[in-house]
């Protein structure tokens, strides 16, 4: 289904004067609003399709009906997020999960919506339907030569299916690993998975870029071949300047400090993207900014700091998506509020006063570094981001146009209610 822009501008006329009064406060309280509201406008996040259904635990699923059964439906899922909030401009395809039957007409839907394809993604943690070689104890790492083919082969399949519809990157995430000591040899199973990720990274068009992501246990409990960013980063340092690592902010072990990671990786020119959730015990795959928004807000601090001092683009020299779960939500109300989420965090590291911060780093004054942060992440820039929205054609408030649309209800009517999509 679709909203139309008269449906939204509707919407818009209704909550309009209240939003012009936050925003001439905003303006008249803090300076560069226009030049904050233009980052804004810029910026996108990518939703990747495996995240249109209803997610699930070890134990179970419950799908909220109206699920999208085929790629297709799940395009139009994010066009419609795009058309409320104007900044899910991409789609990230999860292959075998999402295979375009047909390139060329994906491709042109996914135009029609305003979408472009990011970052394609391979899947050797599952094994599929007439498999020859299973991956239960690993795929690229694999002891098995025929079984470590397969997982090599699959990656450069991935890689010309996004050819076809204009991507231009690769993400590979291994569930690679043990689950008890003595299981495997640590040394080998690196290796052989460097001789595996070297075959795909020379599959590579020239302007594309791997990006290798890590995650420290889940599904294995004693190792995992790529654990922390500090395996992925050698493992792309030995691949090439092709080759980047992937920050995928539930991928980390209690309290890990994934600021200093992001500012690390971007200083040694090696961060080539991020996975956005939010957790309280491990990969939980919480909606974006529900646990803990000032680490991502710190997070955001960090980007936008080291990406300046590098001179990057913020829109396009980072892949930006979306990996969550929606356990017990409607999955596109959990993206809208994940989206939401990111572009205020984004917002807020943009309204730091860096000199003033600058100034305190280099006069040891830890008490006035702490105040300008705090005072960027306590201002309450939403009006910013909603105006942004509003400039694009979007929803002022799209969550309440969702509701108001009665979204679900109607793709329940179209789909049914049993629908399961294809994804986690």
């Amino acid at each position: 289904m679709k909203i139309s822009g008269n449906t939204i501008s509707g919407y818009n006329q209704e909550v309009f004067k209240e939003h012009e009064r936050s925003l001439a406060y905003l303006a008249g309280t803090i300076p560069n609003t226009e030049a904050l509201i233009r980052r804004l406008v810029e910026f996108q996040v990518a939703i990747p399709s495996w995240a249109l259904g209803t997610g699930g635990t070890r134990f179970a699923r419950f799908s909220g009906g109206g699920e999208p059964r085929n790629l297709e439906e799940k395009i139009e899922d994010i066009g419609l997020l795009h058309a409320l909030n104007r900044s899910s401009g991409a789609i990230s395809l999860h292959i075998p999960w999402d295979i375009p039957g047909d390139a060329m007409a994906i491709k042109a839907l996914a135009a029609e919506h305003g979408l472009r394809f990011d970052a394609m993604n391979s899947n050797t943690f599952q094994d599929q339907p007439g498999q020859e070689h299973s991956y239960k104890f690993g795929s690229l790492q694999h002891v098995d030569k025929k079984t470590r083919r397969q997982a090599v082969d699959h990656n450069i399949e991935v890689i010309r299916h996004g050819v076809e519809l204009g991507s231009d990157s690769l993400t590979v995430w291994l569930s690679d690993g043990s689950c008890f000591p003595g299981q495997l040899n640590f040394r080998e199973a690196f290796q052989n998975t460097l001789e595996g990720l070297k075959e795909i990274y020379a599959a590579l068009p020239a302007h594309w870029k791997l990006f290798v992501e890590y995650k420290a246990f889940e599904p294995n409990f004693y190792s995992t071949t790529v654990g922390d960013w500090g395996q992925s980063l050698l493992y792309a340092n030995k691949l090439g300047p092709k080759a980047y690592t992937l920050v995928d902010l539930g991928h980390h072990l209690p309290n890990a400090n994934i600021e200093q990671i992001v500012a690390l990786l971007l200083m040694e020119g090696k961060l080539g993207g991020f996975h956005f959730n939010d957790s309280k015990y491990g990969d939980d795959d919480l909606t974006v900014g529900s646990i803990k928004p000032y680490q991502l807000f710190l997070i955001f601090n960090e980007l936008v700091d080291g990406m300046d001092t590098r001179g990057m683009d913020h829109r396009r020299d980072l892949g930006w998506m979306i990996d969550a779960s929606h356990n017990v939500k409607d999955p596109l109300e959990d993206l809208l509020q994940s989206v939401e989420a990111i572009m205020l965090s984004y917002a807020q590291a943009l309204f730091i006063d860096r000199k003033s911060l600058r100034e305190a780093q280099q006069g040891n004054d830890v008490v006035s570094a702490q105040e300008i942060l705090q005072n960027a992440f306590r201002t309450d820039l939403r009006p910013l981001v909603a105006e942004a929205r509003l400039r694009m054609g979007g929803a002022l408030q799209p969550l309440a146009v969702y509701r108001k649309e009665k979204v679900r209800k109607q793709l329940i009517g179209e789909r049914g209610l049993k629908t399961v999509a294809t994804g986690l």
